[in-house]
């Protein structure tokens, strides 16, 4: 990868029929003089940063007109990338953006990798890594709460505190160091101080590890799996919650036989909900295997939705099949649903300590979804599956990072109280910086950056 190249991408999804603008964004020195070869203003129109013009793509060669088209300059260093940035934005539709990114192949552009744009904004000091990151996941978010989540780190919300940690650990190297090399001069260290800075960096750490697995909460959203007997209404409360006609409804036991799927937004939260086959002794081969991917998607759930009739009460089978859901996986979390109240009497049931919450339904009546809904964002709210409303959260790679400067604090620590000499503190106050720094990008190598961008869309 050349950083000294131009580089041009479709910056807009393009599909046949729709959407009304088709983007393409070149980046780099020759991306003015690339957009004045293609480019026909009429008038008297300006070529200054920040310009919106109108006019027309033309073939270099045939002067053919290709796209009327609207052009953006935004010129370095006030830029995404802090390079010189052209856009073009033309009719939506395949045929017209890829005829204009050929003509920019043409005059000298390169095709841009995923992410290259973003990787050059971060290059050249526009943005920190945690911002890069916060991009991506902006552009992936699955609700409303996990885009603001990333709007959060794109305005360094995250890089802050961590800027702070890093440098907060400096300083207690400073010190350090500064007796090493001018005991003679210098009044003894203040040991006790010393300790507790790092203690309060400590906690600060573990207060930022703790929004991991809450932010991936929200990121990849919450896995949900409805399990019970055969014929309690397993797959109508997921037609009723989907409001669609997603599962296989009949008065016949075992109609399902796989683990059936969709994906709802529950209060800005992403879930995604599994309709289990029954749970029950069958000799049916295929019902069998329905019957064991029930089991295995419940303990792959982040929480159950055990649901009994509420006509038939809860029965030995019930009991069976909660007793191995409990026992396979303690202490998850589960919400008993008490389906058909229109035919039952819920109250006459009783509720097994484990239960989380209870929800009464009638789900062939579309009765009880919004007070399920309230139930599991009360679970979510309660951190009992998660939490929503986070201020920042850190991915896997960050928290991968800032677990490797934990250790390195809590070793210092042990470094201290064993009495070793301060060069030793030194060596895992590096180490801490270091892994600090890798989280914002400083000092980051070049395949953690590769491995990163990868995973972005080209032209983002």
């Amino acid at each position: 990868m050349n950083l000294g190249d131009t580089i041009v991408a479709i910056a807009s999804a393009v599909v046949p029929n729709q959407g009304s603008i088709g983007i393409v964004r070149l980046s780099g020195a020759a991306a003015l003089p690339i957009a004045r070869q293609l480019f026909q203003a009429p008038g008297q129109q300006t070529w200054e940063s920040h310009r919106i013009l109108y006019g027309y793509v033309r073939h270099p060669q045939t002067q053919a007109i290709v796209d009327e088209a609207l052009l953006l300059l935004m010129l370095a260093p006030r830029s995404f990338t802090a390079e010189d940035v052209v856009e073009f934005h033309c009719h939506g539709g395949i045929i017209p953006v890829q005829q204009v990114l050929q003509l920019c192949l043409g005059a000298g552009a390169r095709l841009a990798t995923p992410g290259e744009f973003t990787l050059r904004a971060f290059l050249n000091g526009r943005i920190d890594l945690t911002q890069a990151e916060s991009v991506a996941e902006l552009v992936g978010a699955k609700s409303p709460q996990s885009a603001q989540m990333a709007l959060a780190g794109i305005q360094g919300k995250l890089a802050q505190p961590i800027q702070q940690l890093r440098g907060q650990c400096l300083d207690i190297l400073a010190e350090v160091e500064a007796r090493i090399d001018f005991e003679d001069d210098l009044p003894p260290l203040d040991e006790p101080q010393i300790q507790r800075d790092l203690t309060q960096v400590l906690e600060k750490v573990a207060q930022i590890l703790q929004t991991s697995d809450r932010g991936e909460l929200l990121r990849t959203g919450l896995k949900v799996a409805i399990v019970g007997r055969p014929n309690v209404g397993k797959s109508s409360l997921l037609n009723a919650w989907s409001r669609s006609d997603r599962a296989i409804v009949t008065d016949l036991p075992g109609t399902t036989r796989d683990v059936v799927e969709s994906q709802l937004v529950v209060q800005g939260i992403p879930v995604q909900v599994l309709d289990t086959a029954g749970i029950r002794d069958t000799e049916d081969a295929v019902e069998k295997i329905g019957v064991a991917r029930s089991l295995a998607a419940s303990q792959q759930a982040d929480l159950i939705l055990f649901t009994i009739d509420a006509a038939v009460g809860w029965t030995a089978a019930d009991q069976e099949i909660f007793q191995r859901i409990v026992a396979a996986k303690a202490n998850q979390p589960l919400i008993l649903i008490l389906n058909k109240i229109d035919i039952g009497q819920p109250e006459a049931i009783e509720i097994p300590p484990q239960v989380q919450g209870v929800v009464k339904t009638a789900a062939a009546q579309h009765q009880g979804v919004d007070e399920l809904e309230t139930a599991i964002a009360n679970l979510v709210q309660a951190g009992k599956v998660g939490a929503a409303a986070l201020d920042f959260a850190i991915n896997q790679r960050q928290s991968a990072a800032l677990t490797q400067a934990q250790q390195a604090l809590l070793q210092v620590q042990s470094t201290i109280a064993e009495g070793l000499p301060l060069d030793f503190w030194t060596i895992d106050l590096r180490s801490a910086i270091q892994a600090l720094g890798e989280i914002t990008g400083e000092g980051v190598t070049e395949s953690v950056l590769d491995r990163i961008f990868s995973r972005f869309c080209i032209g983002k």
